[in-house]
């Protein structure tokens, strides 16, 4: 192929590349496997006779949609998500996987909260609804990018939101100087002992998840009650010489907004050690989200390298 032809055939995919990556991330919750998927889309577009494709947008946006499907068949058989160890990748505020936030569907659908929803979904119903939250696509389209029918769509859409909304929890955006606040009194009362206070910070059926210290758990660790939580967080926030080793060193804590959520940072040096996110109910914390698993925290490090620096609320952990 002429040399001209092909860079300008590849300067097309270069157009759509970041639009992939962010329906990818949505569609796997993974920005790692969102980027592996992306780079397959390439290698399909290379392999295809581009001349016979009309519209590269919409054939991109196909094969990318469908590569991300066969992923989350396959990963239905992989002991991590059967057993309960799967967790969403967080991303810092800002990050490019993100994606467009004009519209509060656009925000929610890249929540954590919502990603850890969408684990009960089928791929199709999956699929359906980041298309057409997400991206507004029309059901007409939707079928064209599944091979199936438009009444196919609708009834996924239809299945997919009753089911999100059925175990959601909250659903109201919170005001970002109220969601800060409220972190930074969680952790002074967590930082001083006061169980108490910290019990009612959280609401009465508050969750907290995480993949352990270190993010080393085989399974992730739940916990149900506000008591409970109360004393987790004592005891996960004292710092101690063992967590420093397995943190590689003393941890500055930072207010951060991660997936659009309040969240805690953890950072030695200049790598992100581990991460806490806030899902917030009517002034309360309804759900605490802990990652410390190296290898979910690699694009949250390489985006806090770029992050301006701030004022830490705790500078030596």
């Amino acid at each position: 192929m002429d040399s001209t032809i092909d860079r300008f055939d590849t300067n097309r995919f270069e157009a759509s590349r970041n639009r992939l990556a962010v329906l990818a991330y949505r569609l796997l919750g993974s920005a790692n496997d969102a980027e592996d998927a992306v780079q397959d889309t390439f290698l399909h577009w290379q392999a295809a006779d581009r001349q016979q494709i009309k519209v590269p947008e919409a054939w991109l946006t196909k094969v990318a949609t469908n590569l991300c499907l066969d992923r989350l068949r396959s990963a239905q058989a992989r002991r991590e998500r059967t057993v309960g160890a799967w967790m969403p990748e967080p991303l810092l505020d800002g990050d490019p996987m993100l994606g467009p936030a004009d519209t509060f569907e656009q925000r929610e659908s890249v929540s954590l909260a919502v990603l850890t929803l969408m684990e009960r979904l089928s791929p199709h119903e999956r699929a359906v609804y980041v298309l057409r939250e997400a991206f507004s696509y029309h059901h007409a389209e939707i079928a064209e990018i599944l091979d199936i029918t438009v009444s196919a769509s609708q009834q996924h859409l239809h299945r997919a939101r009753q089911r999100i909304t059925a175990a959601r929890r909250g659903g109201s955006e919170v005001d970002p100087a109220s969601a800060r606040r409220l972190v930074e009194e969680f952790l002074a009362a967590a930082a001083s002992g006061r169980t108490e206070r910290l019990v009612a910070l959280l609401t009465s059926d508050a969750t907290a998840i995480s993949d352990g210290v270190g993010g080393t758990a085989k399974t992730l660790l739940r916990y149900d009650t506000p008591q409970r939580i109360a004393a987790i967080v004592r005891a996960g926030l004292t710092p101690t010489p063992a967590k420093r080793r397995l943190a590689g060193g003393t941890p500055a804590l930072h207010y951060a907004v991660v997936n659009g959520a309040p969240a805690l940072l953890f950072v030695v040096g200049d790598r992100v050690a581990g991460s806490v996110t806030f899902d917030i109910t009517d002034g309360r914390i309804a759900t605490l989200r802990g990652t410390a698993a190296p290898a979910r925290l690699v694009r949250l490090t390489e985006a806090w390298r770029q992050h301006a620096s701030d004022t830490p609320l705790i500078s030596e952990w």
